[in-house]
C-alpha cells in the first residue's frame, strides 16, 4: 500500500505537520461543538466535538500512513478542551483553577516527553506496526479506527468528566481539592522520574532490563503515574456529591491493566531474556 502523502525526511518538518494537524483538529472540534451545543446536552456536545476531532486526526494518520499521528492526542486534548469549556462556563472558582493547573502541568510534562521521543513521521510506534504487519488490511483499519484512536479518546473523555463537572458546578475548594491535586502532581513527578531514568538507561545500556530508580521497585512506574493522575482529578471532584464520573478513572485503570501493560510485558519477554526474572522479582507498580 502506497502512502497517500510523501513522508517528510526532516524531524522538524514532521513536528510542524503535527502541530498544524492539531490546530486543525481543535478547529474541527470547536465548530462541531458550536453546531451541536444548541441541540443537545453540553456533555454530549463536548463528546461529539471530541469524536469529530478524533476522526480528523485519524484521517491525517491515514494520509501519512502513520497511526502515531494520534499519539499526542492523549495529552493535548484535555487542557485545550477544558480551557475552552471554562471560557464558556465563565464561573471559575479556586477549585476550578487548581484543577486546570493540575491538568496543564500533567499535559505539559507528557507532551514534552512525546516531543523529546518523537522521531518524525517516518517512525511509527511498535504497537501500531505490529497490528499493521500481523493483521489483514481490512481488520487493521478497523482496529486502527476503533481500538487505536476512538477507544483512547473515549477513555480520556471519561477520565475528564470529573473535571468537566468542576467547571460546570464551580464548587468551593475543600480538602479534597488539595488532596486530589497533591495526588495528581505526585503522579506527574513519578512519571517524569520514571521516563527520565528509562531514557538515560536505554541510551547507556541498550537491550538491557532497567532496574534502577523507580524501575527497581515496580515494572511500570510510568503507567502507575498515569493511573494515579486521573484518580487525583476524580478526588478533586469529591467537593461535590459522588456520581458516575468515577467510571472515568476506573476505565482508564482497566485500559492499562488489560491492554497497555500486557502488550508491553509480552514485548519485553520476547526481546529481553532477563525480563522473566525481573518480572518474578518486581511488583507490577510501585
Amino acid at each position: 500500500m502506497r502512502r497517500i502523502l510523501n513522508i517528510p525526511q526532516s524531524r522538524t518538518t514532521s513536528f510542524v505537520i503535527i502541530v498544524v494537524v492539531y490546530l486543525l483538529a481543535t478547529a474541527v472540534g470547536v465548530v462541531t461543538y458550536d453546531y451541536c451545543a444548541p441541540k443537545t446536552d453540553a456533555l454530549w456536545a463536548l463528546f461529539i466535538a471530541d469524536f469529530a476531532a478524533t476522526v480528523f486526526t485519524w484521517a491525517m494518520g491515514l494520509l501519512y500512513r502513520n497511526v502515531s499521528v494520534y499519539d499526542p492526542y492523549w495529552s493535548v486534548l484535555p487542557p485545550v478542551m477544558l480551557s475552552l469549556y471554562a471560557l464558556l462556563m465563565d464561573q471559575m472558582t479556586l477549585s476550578a483553577w487548581v484543577m486546570l493547573l493540575t491538568i496543564f502541568v500533567w499535559a505539559f510534562r507528557l507532551t514534552g516527553n512525546w516531543a523529546v521521543t518523537f522521531k518524525g513521521l517516518r517512525h511509527e510506534d511498535w504497537r501500531y506496526t505490529k497490528f499493521r504487519d500481523t493483521t489483514h488490511p481490512v481488520l487493521f483499519h478497523l482496529i486502527n479506527f476503533f481500538g487505536l484512536n476512538l477507544v483512547p479518546t473515549i477513555v480520556v473523555f471519561l477520565a475528564m468528566t470529573p473535571a468537566i463537572r468542576i467547571l460546570e458546578e464551580a464548587p468551593e475548594a475543600t480538602l479534597f481539592t488539595w488532596l486530589g491535586a497533591a495526588m495528581s502532581l505526585a503522579a506527574v513527578a513519578i512519571q517524569h522520574l520514571a521516563d527520565t531514568t528509562a531514557h538515560q538507561f536505554r541510551r547507556e545500556h541498550p537491550g538491557e532490563v532497567c532496574r534502577v530508580g523507580l524501575w527497581k521497585h515496580g515494572r511500570h512506574p510510568n503507567y502507575f503515574g498515569e493511573i494515579l493522575m486521573w484518580w487525583g482529578i476524580w478526588v478533586q471532584s469529591l467537593t461535590m456529591p459522588i456520581n458516575w464520573t468515577i467510571v472515568g478513572a476506573a476505565v482508564n485503570t482497566l485500559l492499562f491493566l488489560c491492554v497497555s501493560i500486557p502488550l508491553m510485558e509480552h514485548r519485553q519477554l520476547k526481546n529481553k531474556p532477563d525480563y522473566a526474572q525481573y518480572r518474578k522479582e518486581t511488583r507490577l507498580f510501585i
